[in-house]
């Protein structure tokens, strides 16, 4: 607000207003909307060739379309009490709002011209009193005579005639031509008033005026008329010519109070408080006394200079005081106004208050200057009470008081209270001016009613007000925020069509809009513009610029802009900073980093701790650090957020040992922050992902008890516990946290909500949730809820779920879908369907309704309590209720019944699913795969394969191991190794299950040795092999007697500290009593035990065996001996492993006498006894012994072997059946053994009739597979692997008497090629293959061993259906009994093979000199005498010698004749690289 200054020559005040400047002050927030180049350039042009003229003709134009206040006239202000007065209305402006809200900080709700002029208005009554200066008027008004009051109205005419003569001069007109003519009589003082009405409208001709005067000497020096002139100056802002008329002046005139006063109103207007300070000194040197004006003009010139600091109000009233002047109610005006300015409520209240004890009553002026400020203080309640108040003393509200007023509720957006008081003023004869649609304009602005600012600004023009610079720039503003820029430039032409200026703020209004919009070149082109205008940017102008320039990363022209920014003494804040150092930063930009940190330090004086803080915010977090350092050493404190991003950046970076380093120096140099380092230290390695580091850091820190802990550190900790689901460790350090009372956030309730649910722990979970709602801390997140309740689930404690829903729906009038969909799963977890049901018709009920997630939830109880064919019913019910079966379910059904084996139920699904619509995915693929390979389903596996690639899928890994498990369990070995081709080919890399199952195929292939070398590399990818494969593979090399290996990976086991179970010992000890290794069997046993697995009767049997296996049964007995002196509870398990050494060895008697023993001792006699002696029956040389044997048996109390041999088979059907179902249930296939054993006894001594029907008993009871020959299927293939050499050559016979009947009947038809099945594995130390093929061979049959799978014979399907038609072997296969027993045993047990025993010596003489023959060739060699036979042998032998000597004479003439060809014709072969480089040239 400007102050006046003030004369006392003549008892009346006189007061000279100084105009402030007009440019509003910056907006800290402006923002910009878009709008068009187009637009901006116009304007660009427009503003600069507004602003292109003289300094004059600027002024002049600012001047033209300067805003006059009107009311500055009292009918004018006053209009309601309709006086009239007899001189024309002031021109000065009086009261302009020039922020109407948008520029708060400088916005003054007194008017310019508000200080009354009243010693200006005193020198208008007469003359003379006015022509002495200095003397003191007197209270009262001298009546003046009718001469006297006539003059007072004449000089008025004259004054007004001259002023306007010298107005109307053009420009190269002089002054002097109007007053040399001296067309009226003038007296001193009205040239006075002359200069001051010329100096009104042009301040060149006042001077001119007042030099003129000075020439002619046309009156005597005084001091009015220089006081005047300084005046017009200083309102012209021509400092320079004031101080040089008053140092010209004379003495006696400028030696004055007045002239005083009116020097130090030039330099106040300014500010220049040092000056004024400076002239009062002088004034008082000079013996010129200052009075109440000069104070006053010192107050104003001092809060002009600055912001109001603490109490300076007060300190400036007791300055006057001290000087003995009392202030008066300009000077307390000024202080309000000036607090009013600043919006410093606390400092003027102070000086309102020192005011009333001062007895100072307040006028209108003070009341307007209170009102301004609480309603720039946002107090709207105390500016309506001070407008009340006013009027209770008798003051009339003028529109200044008005538009305060409106301004307080305008801040606050207070549309209707705004409304009220635009109608008060309505009431009270005040129209809208310009102050009151500004302050609308605003208010409308800031609410985003843009559509209702330029209604306004319509309306404002409509109504005869012209806009002013505030209005412009309010409006460009307002537009600005809303992101208007189109229209804020048009607005920006028409306020320079209409002759406005922009000022300073109009310009940044609209950049701060560009910036706002990223439209950087247009805010560049207005900034540029602003400058060549010839306006200086302010502190906002250079920050906004510069802010846009480092948002487009355009650190060059930033840098320039900061420099000159620097230059002209702005400083930008520490945001700005914060962005440059980020910019630059980015840019790698050093040098200029460098420069601003030196500009911080040396021009904004900041100390090293803010510089820290500003470059950890830019992020030169290198730079932050040594600053860091160089605060610590300064002794200051550690700030602890520095500190942390510091260390944050170095762990991001993995900078660890250069972030260490600072710790060390901090912790050498800041002694008293120990604690913080070591949280610093734990919080970077959480964010460096170093999780144990940081848990070993806190373990140490926690144990030697240094700290509690912050909450960050905690936080830190547990955030990295559960991203690496460390739930233990995060629970552990939750209860640290805890027990330190450091209170948990809402986050870290969440995280160890789930942390405990995923431990398995949800009680605790639910007892946190409710300890977090007894604090207020509510969970908006349901899967919060949702976690527990699945956790219950999982743990089967569906009741607690229940009871957490139930406190959730007390809480909540709807519960989430999701919790709902929760608690179904966790009834269906335990298979509680009925009560999932229940919760699905409730939320059918009540809602939110059910989703797929729910159905799942029903058919998934049912899945879990095993009420798989319920569920067709319960999605016939859903689909009756209007609910559509999703994809999921559907697969959900076909997993379930996938999982049970069920592959009718999977495949009616999986073909339903397609007829539905619903397309297979790659996961359905999967099981439908899995499944069909687990039930050896080979067609439709590899159908399905052919059925995804034609679909577009290709077969990952998982179906490919699907398939090599498929291969390898049914023996296909090529099929398994062609697959695995196909893994190769596709790119894939194998995974465990490749590797484990190829090496599985190998061992069962009795290829061990490529299995370990697929082993070896299965490891150097970095993959383990499981167990089992081991297993697998010490098996394989044990069935070859490949010890070595086998030992080799034993050990190799043993040495990883691998924990070995019984059966890898066991595996061993077979291994070794195969190879009659007993010696080793011992030592495994010692080091089973010291392995810390015992031994069981299963061990011990294991190594009996051993013993028996190497022809010593007395050790045997021995191992029994010492079980029985231990005091075990023996099963016949060991008793049966000694009498089957016995047995074994030929020691029959002693078998019988343990027998005996062991009925003695009170065992019963079980299956295991059984077999063992009727396989030593089946195997003796003698009829005599196998009837020794039996009779044991008998004796015993089992005849049913003994009278299979000496009685009618078909008597005894039943007994066997019954038998047979007994054995059945019994473990370590007890049917089985037996069976084969009894068959082995049935086949040797030519009961093969019996034998045949005991067979088929064995299938009826499954104790054989039903399909060991599918002749009835047309696979005509057969299977007899794990059968003893008896009981094959039983299903031998009947199978190819099936096939017999089928090639005679022509049904069922044959395949291409018949394959049988022998297998590799040996049974009781009987080859089933060798068994087999000597049986075929001796037929003369067209079976050979397959070439590419050992254990396979294959037929070619039309010369076995010959074979079978025109062989004498075939005449006659039906299986028949002997009439009678015969003295030596049919068959005999040779190297493995069980054979007929007239057949052995055909058999061993001609393997052993021929080697492998053909069956055909085999069958007429066996059955010719020994002497012809050995002639055709050695015939052979002859023959193959001559015939292999004739092929090298073949070979050899040959290569000669090629040789001999090539030499003729001087060929020379070239090599590959001249090959290649022929045909490149070519």
């Amino acid at each position: 607000m400007a102050m006046t200054m003030a004369s006392t020559a003549t008892g009346v005040l006189a007061f000279s207003s100084v105009p402030k400047n007009s440019d509003p002050p910056p907006s800290s927030s402006s923002k910009v909307c878009r709008s068009s180049i187009v637009a901006v350039s116009c304007v660009s042009h427009c503003v600069c060739s507004a602003t292109s003229g003289s300094t004059s003709t600027v002024t002049e134009q600012a001047n033209s379309q300067k805003f006059i206040y009107s009311r500055a006239s009292p009918s004018v202000r006053w209009p309601n009490l309709k006086l009239n007065e007899n001189y024309p209305p002031s021109q000065r402006p009086t009261h302009v709002v020039e922020d109407v809200g948008l520029f708060e900080n400088t916005h003054d709700s007194v008017g310019k011209e508000e200080i009354r002029e009243i010693g200006e208005a005193g020198l208008e009554l007469g003359e003379e009193p006015l022509e002495i200066l200095g003397k003191t008027s007197k209270n009262r008004v001298k009546k003046m005579t009718k001469l006297a009051l006539k003059r007072a109205k004449d000089w008025r005419e004259r004054v007004q005639f001259l002023t306007d003569r010298i107005l109307g001069l053009k420009s190269e007109e002089f002054v002097a031509d109007v007053l040399d003519a001296r067309e009226v009589q003038m007296t001193p003082t009205d040239f006075c008033f002359v200069v001051k009405w010329v100096g009104q409208s042009s301040w060149q001709r006042s001077l001119e005026v007042y030099e003129w005067l000075n020439l002619r000497h046309w009156y005597s020096p005084n001091a009015r008329m220089l006081a005047t002139i300084l005046s017009v100056l200083g309102k012209a802002n021509q400092e320079a010519l004031a101080v040089e008329i008053f140092a010209r002046a004379e003495p006696a005139a400028g030696n004055t109070v007045q002239v005083y006063n009116a020097m130090m109103g030039v330099y106040a207007r300014t500010g220049r408080f040092g000056k004024v300070q400076e002239l009062l000194d002088l004034m008082r040197s000079r013996g010129c006394e200052p009075d109440l004006v000069s104070f006053n003009t010192l107050i104003n010139a001092r809060l002009k200079s600055g912001a109001l600091v603490p109490n300076l109000g007060i300190e400036l009233l007791n300055e006057v005081r001290r000087s003995g002047i009392q202030p008066d109610i300009i000077t307390y005006n000024t202080l309000i106004s000036a607090c009013s300015r600043d919006s410093n409520l606390e400092e003027a209240v102070k000086v309102y208050d020192d005011m009333v004890a001062h007895r100072c009553q307040p006028d209108l002026w003070t009341y307007n200057a209170m009102i301004s400020v609480y309603g720039r203080c946002g107090i709207s309640r105390e500016a309506g009470r001070l407008f009340k108040e006013l009027e209770s003393k008798g003051f009339l509200p003028d529109a200044v008081t008005y538009n305060s007023l409106l301004y307080a509720f305008a801040r606050e957006g207070n549309v209707e209270k705004v409304k009220d008081i635009c109608e008060d003023m309505a009431k009270m004869g005040f129209g809208k001016d310009e102050m009151t649609y500004n302050t609308i304009i605003h208010m409308y602005g800031k609410r985003g009613q843009h559509d209702r600012v330029l209604q306004l600004y319509n309306d404002m023009k409509m109504s005869g007000r012209s806009p002013d610079a505030v209005t412009y720039t309010v409006l460009i503003d307002s537009l600005g925020k809303a992101n208007m820029m189109k229209e804020a430039a048009e607005v920006m032409s028409e306020m320079l069509n209409a002759g406005v200026k922009p000022t300073l703020r109009t310009f940044s209004a609209l950049i701060c809009g560009y910036a706002k919009a990223g439209k950087r070149v247009e805010a560049e082109k207005t900034f540029n513009c602003m400058l060549r205008a010839g306006i200086k940017p302010d502190h906002l102008a250079y920050s906004v610029m510069l802010d846009i320039l480092l948002r487009f990363s355009d650190s060059g022209k930033a840098m320039k802009l900061y420099q000159e920014m620097v230059l002209n003494s702005f400083k930008p804040d520490h945001a700005l900073y914060e962005v440059m150092l980020r910019v630059l930063k980015k840019e790698n930009k050093e040098e200029d980093i460098h420069r601003v940190v030196k500009d911080m330090e040396e021009l904004c004086s900041m100390n090293a701790q803010v510089i820290c803080s500003i470059l950890v915010k830019g992020e030169c977090f290198d730079h932050a650090a040594n600053m860091l350092r160089l605060a610590i050493s300064q002794g200051s404190e550690l700030d602890r957020e520095n500190l942390l991003s510091i260390l944050g950046s170095y762990g991001s970076s993995g900078r660890l040992s250069e972030a260490r380093e600072l710790l060390d120096f901090l912790r050498e140099h800041s002694s008293g922050s120990h604690q913080l380092i070591k949280e610093s230290l734990i919080i970077m390695l959480c964010k460096a992902d170093q999780l144990d580091d940081a848990l070993r850091e806190y373990s140490e820190a926690r144990d030697f008890g240094l700290f509690c802990g912050s909450f960050t550190m905690y936080e830190s900790l547990l955030q990295r516990c559960e991203e690496n689901e460390l739930f233990a460790e995060a629970s552990q350090i939750f209860s640290d946290m805890r027990f330190y009372g450091v209170e948990p956030s809402n986050n870290l309730y969440q995280g160890m909500v789930r942390t405990y649910s995923k431990m398995g722990f949800p009680e605790t979970a639910h007892y946190l949730i409710e300890q977090a709602e007894e604090k207020g801390l509510l969970f908006d997140d349901a899967s919060i809820y949702t976690n527990v309740i699945e956790a219950y689930g999982r743990l089967k404690l569906w009741q607690k779920a229940e009871s957490l829903v139930g406190s959730l729906r007390q809480k909540s009038k709807m519960v989430d879908r999701k919790v709902w969909n929760a608690l179904i799963h966790a009834y269906a977890a335990s298979g509680c369907y009925e009560r999932a049901r229940a919760i699905f018709n409730t939320i059918m009920r009540d809602g939110p309704s059910p989703t797929v997630d729910s159905i799942n939830g029903l058919m998934q109880a049912l899945i879990v309590d095993g009420r798989l064919d319920e569920l067709y019913v319960v999605i016939q019910e859903l689909q009756d209720m209007g609910f559509r079966i999703s994809k999921s379910s559907i697969m959900l059904m076909l997993d379930a019944f996938a999982r049970a084996g069920n592959i009718f139920e999977v495949k009616k699904i999986y073909n339903g699913m397609k007829a539905a619509g619903y397309f297979p995915t790659m996961h359905l693929y999967r099981i439908m795969i899995g499944l069909l390979a687990k039930g050896k389903r080979v067609r439709d596996v590899e159908a399905m394969v052919s059925e995804m690639e034609t679909a577009g899928f290709k077969p990952d890994l998982s179906i490919w191991n699907s398939m090599l498990k498929l291969y390898t369990g049914i023996g296909d070995f090529k099929k398994t190794a062609q697959v695995y081709r196909l893994i190769q080919e596709a790119g894939l890399k194998p995974d465990e299950d490749t590797y484990n199952t190829l090496i599985l195929m190998y061992c069962r292939d009795r290829r061990p040795e490529e299995g370990l070398s697929l082993m070896h590399e299965m490891r150097r990818v970095g993959l383990e092999p499981k167990l089992d494969t081991y297993k697998s593979l010490i098996s394989a090399f044990g069935k070859l007697l490949l010890l070595e290996q086998a030992e080799e990976l034993f050990e190799g086991l043993l040495s990883k500290e691998c924990k070995l179970d019984r059966s890898f010992y066991h595996l061993m000890m077979k291994m070794y009593r195969n190879s009659g290794n007993h010696s080793k069997a011992e030592k495994l046993l010692g080091a089973m035990k010291e392995a810390g697995v015992e031994p069981t009767i299963a061990t011990m049997h294991l190594l009996m065996v051993s013993y028996g296996g190497s022809g010593q049964p007395e050790e045997a007995e021995k191992v029994l001996d010492n079980l029985k002196v231990e005091g075990l509870s023996l099963s016949t398990l060991p008793y049966s492993s000694v009498i089957d050494a016995y047995l074994k060895n030929g020691d029959y008697n002693i078998a019988i006498q343990k027998l005996m023993e062991m009925k003695k001792d009170g065992l019963e006699l079980d299956h295991r006894i059984w077999t063992c002696f009727v396989r030593a029956a089946s195997l003796s040389q003698r009829t005599s012994e196998a009837i020794v044997l039996l009779k044991a048996l008998q004796d015993t109390g089992f005849s049913l072997p003994i009278r299979l041999l000496t009685e009618k088979s078909h008597s005894l059907v039943s007994e066997v059946d019954k038998c047979l179902e007994k054995l059945g249930p019994l473990e370590d296939n007890a049917a089985f053994n037996f069976v084969n054993a009894l068959e082995d006894l049935l086949w040797a001594f030519e009961l093969r009739a019996t034998a045949s029907w005991v067979f088929q008993l064995a299938v009826k009871r499954s104790i054989y597979c039903h399909d060991v020959f599918r002749v009835a299927e047309k696979d005509w293939g057969a299977d007899f692997r794990k059968m003893s050499a008896g009981a094959a050559l039983v299903g031998l016979t009947l199978w190819l008497d099936h096939m017999q009947d089928a090639s005679l009947q022509g049904y069922p038809l044959s395949p291409k090629s018949v394959v049988l099945i022998t297998g590799t594995a040996e049974y009781n130390m009987v080859s089933l293959n060798i068994t087999i093929k000597a049986f075929l061979w001796e037929m003369g049959s067209p079976f050979l061993p397959c070439k590419t799978r050992t254990g396979l014979l294959v037929a070619k399907a039309h010369s076995l259906r010959m074979w079978l038609k025109d062989s004498s072997f075939c005449l006659d296969l039906e299986l028949k009994d002997s009439p009678s027993l015969p003295e030596l045993n049919s068959m005999q047990l040779m190297e493995g093979c069980f054979i007929r025993r007239g057949l052995v010596p055909a058999f061993k003489d001609t393997n052993e000199r021929l080697g492998n023959v053909r069956p055909k060739k085999f069958a007429r060699l066996a059955l010719l005498p020994d002497e012809k036979r050995d002639k055709v042998i050695r015939a052979d032998i002859e023959g193959g010698k001559e015939k292999l000597e004739k092929m090298k004479k073949k070979v050899g003439v040959k290569r000669r004749k090629l040789v001999r060809r090539k030499l003729s014709r001087g060929v020379v072969l070239p090599r590959p690289a001249e090959l290649l480089y022929q045909k490149k040239k070519s």
